[in-house]
């Protein structure tokens, strides 16, 4: 975040996280754009109030009706969102998965994440990563 406010110095970041420990030890330089809030939650921002929302590696931690809610919310507050979400191929890469993500709710196939997208109305572009 920090070097996203270096390359775009008048741009509007935020950002957000639902533990109050990891905006108290943040970085000095970006604490002060950062809030304690649930991604679940409605987001306290106009509609299409920036240009662009970015996810990465969170949604993985919320069971599926809260996901359609973090995902709402983003393509709500924002013209264009990105999502790095986890997500498996095979057996193994499963159980993977689920070795590294103790606290996972939802973890799907690719095609599982696109269908997801689809129905909870999430426009944005997305990238999925794997546990070889």
């Amino acid at each position: 975040m920090y070097e996203l406010s270096q390359l775009l110095p008048h741009a509007q970041i935020r950002g957000l996280d639902a533990s109050s420990y990891a905006i108290e030890n943040a970085k000095p330089e970006i604490r002060d754009h950062l809030f304690v809030h649930r991604a679940e939650d409605p987001f306290p921002f106009a509609d299409k109030q920036f240009d662009l929302a970015i996810s990465l590696t969170t949604l993985h931690n919320l069971p599926i009706e809260r996901l359609a809610i973090a995902l709402q919310e983003l393509d709500r507050v924002s013209r264009n969102q990105y999502v790095v979400v986890e997500s498996f191929r095979n057996e193994r890469e499963l159980f993977n998965l689920q070795c590294w993500a103790l606290t996972c709710e939802s973890f799907y196939q690719p095609e599982s994440w696109k269908w997801l997208f689809d129905r909870f109305g999430y426009h944005g572009d997305y990238e999925f990563i794997y546990f070889e």
